[in-house]
């Protein structure tokens, strides 16, 4: 059964008005509705837009700002290959490029199964352990293709 916007807004106004009081409360209820959801639904923008005295474009400006934050839910595993400077110097663009074959998939998309979501990152403060990757929210140094596929079962 499918939740309903309705059921999806009721929730998001709770989580606004737990954290309304913080200096600064909407990254902290972006992360928590999309902790929640495991995306940013489209309707949750006005409505944390309401609480907050905020319009949409604002907060839809904030939530598109970030790259952790999504506008629909990520696969079953998530895999951040690091972009950064010192990791393309070690590999990195040759990895992503293995990855995105293997799995028929560009940066920021899902595989069609809905198994594996592979996204670029920009440093994972392990540059010298490049090439880096995060994996199910887990760092890995020196990372091959084959152990990513090997970790998300591809």
């Amino acid at each position: 059964m499918s939740e309903t916007t309705e059921d999806q807004n009721v929730r998001v106004a709770a989580i606004c008005d737990q954290l309304i009081t913080l200096e600064g409360p909407l990254l902290p209820i972006l992360h928590e509705v999309q902790e929640e959801f495991g995306y940013i639904p489209d309707g949750a923008l006005q409505t944390i837009a309401k609480k907050l005295n905020l319009s949409r474009a604002e907060v839809h400006g904030v939530a598109s700002f970030y790259h952790d934050f999504r506008e629909e839910k990520a696969g079953k595993h998530v895999v951040k290959i690091c972009r950064a400077e010192a990791c393309q110097a070690m590999g990195a663009d040759a990895l992503g490029d293995k990855v995105r074959r293997h799995l028929n998939v560009d940066w920021s998309q899902t595989t069609a199964d809905r198994k594996v979501t592979l996204e670029p990152v920009f440093c994972l403060g392990l540059c010298a352990c490049a090439p880096a990757a995060m994996i199910d929210g887990k760092v890995v140094g020196r990372v091959s293709a084959d152990r990513i596929l090997e970790k998300v079962g591809s």
